[in-house]
């Protein structure tokens, strides 16, 4: 008999090819292929009159078809079929791309069900490319269709099909991972059920009880694999740190540091006193003084006669840390070094030996720093920069360079609350909340494409006053689809250099570009080579150029508020007032009123909960290796009451069962779920 991890290939239906087109998504397993759900659903039981289709809207019609189809050849490769469907309250004129067959296929007098999106006005009804089938068939219309994410080669019917036949042969079979006392205790439907309703759901209301059920499982389990992997840590027992007199790291700083960085500081240091091994995120706003307080840490370890490591993704934020951090550390005796790709050999052999040997106390670098040759006497402190640039896996390559040294990482990506649960439920969570006092806010206006030689001119009056700028573009839909940065900048570089400004230095840069030719672009804008950046987000985490002072975002409704937020951050660094200036031509309402947001506050932890709530988690997983299973049911954004439930059901389940011995099933699932994740990024 089957089990669910048997291979597609034996599952009737699903020939060698079929099997093919499948694994390019990644479905390998009957398991894989029952749980490929829906990314949304079409809800196909209302049929209207055509009198009452609302231009704008997708809607199905019954109609009968009233005069033969006609063939249009327009041009090579694009044919049309046209035809006329009426009922008893009026006519549909509706036309066919390159689906030439329908011209045979459609009956004269025959009915048919037409869903699709109502064009045209109210006295003229038309549509485009509708799904059709006979008024008796009924297999893609007259029921709620679930619309699955697809790849070349899959199309919705097929993988439909597939996943019915994979249903069925799995029925017996599925194992439900939910103790029966959690589920009854939350009214959860069986899993049987919610696997049958959650791809062919017989109402709304039966989608509805399926999707609450698979919903709260996925984060009843990441609940108890966190808190489990919270619990291993917390078992690992360190030498705890002595008290350090911290006056004289504070009285070398040419400023006070505000009470949300001297909180975090506590945090940090009651950790590495407390004799286990610390795992701390210190989460704060551009521009906060994350880096103070990794510099606190820092001073701390080094007392403790340890060595401390930090490590940032790009060898431009390496080196403006060093610059930064390294003066400030030496004179209070704290012996620093750096590390990069591009250290030579001969510096970086030097740096290693060094390292090993105990004379260096604190070294910045990029992955180098994790690279097989460097070997540390005593490294018991690591720091990670931009933590959502780095997985789980290079932050414990770090970390294995000593024994159970302390992790503080760092990220400047406001998160809410809930969402730092998912995506740092194994770390402890340090806030700043509070910007350093004198920091201008950076005026930010959303304006429309008409507004662009305005805009122009402002720029020039800026970079005549000896201020930089960046413009962001979004990338641009190349020939195939998938989208192209390197033209979307390159083009409007050259459009600005060319036609705008001819008489100023514009410079691009983007991520197709060989990382060492990046960091001398952003390098050249640092030192004011250049007066106006073109990029993609890549600038999203850059070097600081304090002279900067606008930011110009086209098509900004392409962009989250976080990511928004954080390409604003690059700006108002210096003592010069800074602008953001959005442009957006999209006139939907929701959009509108996320743009406004970035103009009423400078807040990030405001700007991400918004994020949140109009957007949901994507922006904040994006590609983003955190290493933990990602959500597949779940919304996070709407879904924070269970989120609370499952979470606290979780705890109470391992505080009568620690080690799920009495709940095998669960554990298996939990196990599975984030191997799988580890497998994935290994």
């Amino acid at each position: 008999m089957a089990d669910l991890t048997t291979g597609i290939r034996s599952i009737k239906g699903i020939g060698e090819q079929r099997a093919k087109a499948l694994e390019k998504l990644g479905i390998h397993t009957l398991r894989d292929l029952i749980s490929w759900f829906p990314r949304k659903y079409d809800d196909r039981t209302q049929v209207r009159r055509i009198a009452d289709l609302v231009p704008g809207e997708t809607a199905c019609v019954s109609a009968m078809i009233a005069s033969p189809p006609t063939l249009h050849r327009v041009r090579k490769g694009m044919e049309l079929v046209k035809v006329r469907a009426v009922d008893a309250t009026g006519v549909l004129d509706v036309t066919f791309f390159n689906q030439t067959w329908l011209k045979a296929s459609l009956q004269v007098g025959e009915s048919y069900i037409f869903c699709g999106k109502a064009e045209g006005n109210l006295l003229h009804r038309q549509m485009t490319s509708p799904i059709v089938e006979p008024e008796g068939v009924r297999e893609v219309t007259g029921r709620i269709v679930p619309i699955y994410p697809l790849t070349a080669g899959v199309s919705q019917r097929m993988l439909s099909r597939s996943i019915r036949q994979g249903l069925d042969a799995c029925a017996a079979i599925l194992p439900d991972a939910l103790p029966d006392e959690v589920r009854l205790a939350h009214n959860l439907c069986r899993i049987g059920y919610a696997y049958e309703n959650i791809h062919f759901p017989e109402s709304a209301e039966a989608l509805d009880i399926a999707r609450r059920r698979l919903a709260f499982e996925e984060l009843f389990l990441f609940s108890i694999g966190l808190q489990r992997l919270k619990s291993r840590r917390e078992l690992i027992r360190t030498t705890p740190c002595k008290a350090v007199d911290m006056a004289p790291f504070y009285d070398a700083l040419p400023f006070t540091l505000t009470s949300a960085q001297r909180r975090c500081v506590e945090e940090t240091l009651s950790d590495m006193r407390s004799g286990g091994a610390m795992n701390r995120l210190c989460q704060g706003d551009v521009g906060s003084g994350k880096t103070m307080v990794a510099a606190a840490a820092v001073y701390f370890a080094v007392k403790n006669g340890l060595q401390a490591a930090l490590m940032a993704p790009t060898e431009i934020l390496a080196q403006q840390h060093y610059n930064g951090l390294a003066p400030l550390m030496e004179e209070l005796g704290v012996r620093c070094a750096l590390l990069t790709g591009s250290t030579a050999a001969k510096e970086k052999k030097a740096v290693s030996a060094r390292l090993s040997a105990g004379e260096i106390d604190f070294v910045i670098g990029t992955h180098a720093l994790i690279s097989g040759s460097v070997e540390y006497a005593r490294l018991g402190l690591v720091v990670t920069d931009e933590q959502h640039r780095f997985g789980v896996a290079q932050r414990a390559a770090l970390a294995e360079k000593g024994l159970h040294p302390h992790i503080l990482v760092m990220s400047a990506t406001p998160i809410p609350r809930t969402l730092a649960l998912i995506l740092y439920g194994d770390l402890d969570v340090s806030v700043i909340d509070q910007l350093p006092p004198g920091r201008r806010p950076i005026q930010t206006y959303t304006v429309p494409g008409s507004y662009h030689q305005r805009i122009y001119a402002f720029l020039r009056k800026q970079v005549s006053q000896g201020r930089q700028a960046y413009v962001v573009c979004p990338m641009v839909e190349g020939g195939d689809q998938l989208p192209d940065e390197r033209k979307a900048v390159t083009e409007y570089a050259k459009m600005l250099q060319t036609e705008v400004f001819p008489d100023l230095r514009v410079a691009y840069v983007h991520g197709k570009m060989k990382p060492r030719e990046k960091d001398a672009v952003m390098m050249a804008f640092a030192g004011h080579e250049t007066d106006i950046l073109v990029s993609t987000t890549v600038i999203e985490v850059g070097v600081d150029v304090p002279n900067a002072a606008v930011m110009v975002v086209e098509n900004a409704e392409r962009f989250g508020l976080s990511q928004l937020h954080q390409l604003r951050g690059r700006v108002g660094r210096g003592g010069h007032q800074s602008y953001c200036i959005l442009i957006s031509d999209n006139k939907n309402e929701e959009t509108l009123e996320r743009l406004k947001v970035m103009t009423k506050t400078s807040d990030g932890f405001k700007i991400a909960e918004e994020d949140l709530r109009l957007r949901g988690p994507g922006d904040f997983f994006g590609e983003r290796q955190h290493g933990l299973p990602g959500l597949r049911v779940a919304d996070i954004g709407c879904d924070t009451r269970l989120l609370q439930e499952a979470r606290l059901s979780a705890l109470e389940l391992l505080a009568h069962d620690p080690t799920l011995e009495k709940h095998p099933a669960t554990a298996r699932r939990v196990e599975e779920l984030f191997q799988q994740k580890a497998d994935a990024m290994n």
